[in-house]
This record gives C-alpha cells, sequence and structure tokens, in this order.
C-alpha cells in the first residue's frame, strides 16, 4: 500500500529520534568502561616500554607495584597541584592538550620505573612524547636508564601514518633499533637519536645517535626524529637536576 508524503516524514523523524536516544544512551553507559579501557591501554604502553606483556598479567596490579609517578614543570620543578589548587595527577595529565600549549607552559609527567618491592630504587625513568607525524598525530614512551642517556626501551604509536610504511613505527622490529642508543655525547650535550633515511644499513655505520630507517617513510621518520628531540629538550632541565 502506498503511503503518504506527511506518513513517511513523521515516521522518518519518530524513527531518527528513537535511534538517536538510543545511541546517546549507549554512547553515556559505555563512557565509564571506555574511560577504564583508555586508562588500561596508557598504563599497558607505559610498562611495554620497559618490559614484554605477554597479554595475561594483571597490567594494573603491575603498574601499581612499578609505577611512581609525577608531574614537572617547563623548568624541570615538580608540580602538585594547578593555580586553583587543584592536585596534579601524571595519568591524568592529557599530553595532547599539552602539547598544543607554547612548550614553557605545559607540564610534563615522569613514570618512574621501580624495582619490584623497592619504591625508591628506580630502574628507568618513562617519559610521554608527542609530535606530527606524516599525515597526523605520533606519540609515544621512551624508557631511560637511571644514567639519564641510555635509551632502555621505546614504544610508538599513531593516529593515520600509512599502513606498511610509516605504520611501522609500531612494530616492534623497529622500536628495537633504539635500545641502548645514548642520548647525550660524552660532553654531556643533547644529540638524540636519529632515525636515517632508507634501510638496511650496517649497525656498524649507525653508532648510538642513529638507527636504520624505514623504506618509503622518510616523513613519518623525519617526524620521530623531531618529536624526540624536542621532547628531551623539553625534559632537559628535570634531566639536568636529576643526573648524577
Amino acid at each position: 500500500m502506498r503511503q503518504s508524503n506527511s506518513y513517511i516524514i513523521i515516521f522518518s523523524i519518530a524513527m531518527t529520534v528513537v535511534v538517536g536516544g538510543l545511541l546517546s544512551l549507549a554512547a553515556v553507559a559505555l563512557k565509564p568502561m571506555q574511560k577504564i579501557q583508555v586508562e588500561l591501554d596508557t598504563k599497558k604502553s607505559i610498562l611495554k616500554s620497559v618490559m614484554t606483556l605477554s597479554g595475561t598479567e594483571n597490567v594494573t596490579e603491575i603498574y601499581n607495584n612499578r609505577i611512581v609517578s609525577l608531574v614537572v614543570d617547563a623548568q624541570g620543578n615538580e608540580v602538585s597541584e594547578t593555580k586553583g589548587g587543584d592536585p596534579v595527577i601524571a595519568e591524568n595529565v592529557n599530553i595532547k592538550k599539552e602539547f598544543k600549549k607554547k612548550a614553557d607552559e605545559r607540564i610534563f609527567p615522569v613514570f618512574k620505573f621501580v624495582a619490584d618491592g623497592d619504591p625508591n630504587k628506580v630502574e628507568a625513568y618513562i617519559l610521554p612524547i608527542y609530535g606530527n607525524g606524516l599525515w597526523n598525530n605520533i606519540w609515544g614512551y621512551i624508557a631511560i636508564n637511571p644514567d639519564w642517556n641510555t635509551i632502555e626501551g621505546i614504544v610508538f604509536d599513531h593516529a593515520g601514518e600509512t599502513p606498511g610504511l610509516g605504520a611501522r613505527i609500531t612494530e616492534e622490529e623497529v622500536q628495537e633499533r633504539y635500545k641502548n642508543r645514548l642520548l647525550f655525547d660524552q660532553n654531556g650535550k643533547l644529540i638524540s637519536v636519529q632515525m636515517v633515511k632508507g634501510e638496511g644499513h650496517p649497525e656498524a655505520e649507525l653508532g648510538s645517535h642513529k638507527v636504520d630507517g624505514m623504506s618509503g617513510a622518510t616523513l613519518t621518520a623525519n617526524g620521530v626524529n623531531d618529536m624526540l628531540y624536542n621532547y628531551m629538550s623539553y625534559y632537559l632541565p628535570y634531566i639536568k637536576k636529576n643526573k648524577k
């Protein structure tokens, strides 16, 4: 039976209201679970910079036992509360939002990976990093030995790099290249670690401050290089205060 135009319009409006309402209710109901999952993913990324996770561990328990966190400002001073008096918690600092501020106005989380059973023995410092890739933002965590020079591990992630090319920064094999590379030269000058152009360079040619590149992903590699150097620069005041 053919329906009138007014019937079709009223039916469409009613369906839009019903379906829209159901989607809104679902979004509100799922928001707490989404928040928990985001927090869990963040803790996994922090831990993966210093240890291998099989996927069966209690990540929250490991994180609570092994991570001691704090927040510093651009001058390397520890920050405990906002100008309004609210507490500043490292896990709640939105690195993406901080990235949009001027560097001297940002705050920077520091995650200490401590010995099991001894919260005063730091085994690595884990620092968030954030920057621009070829198509969108890239980010990650770099774990540094207590000597504040040797890279213990690194994890990268991205919002939209090219699959098979720039997106390879998430591959374990690429991230493993950074292990044991050095951030500073013999005179204490920040050099950071540069991903070179092209792939297949012999390890002996790369030295302490370079890693092999990714074929066809030079611009993403440049973004990674800038991100690493810039964030080590931002953390430099804190590093100088704590480097022995």
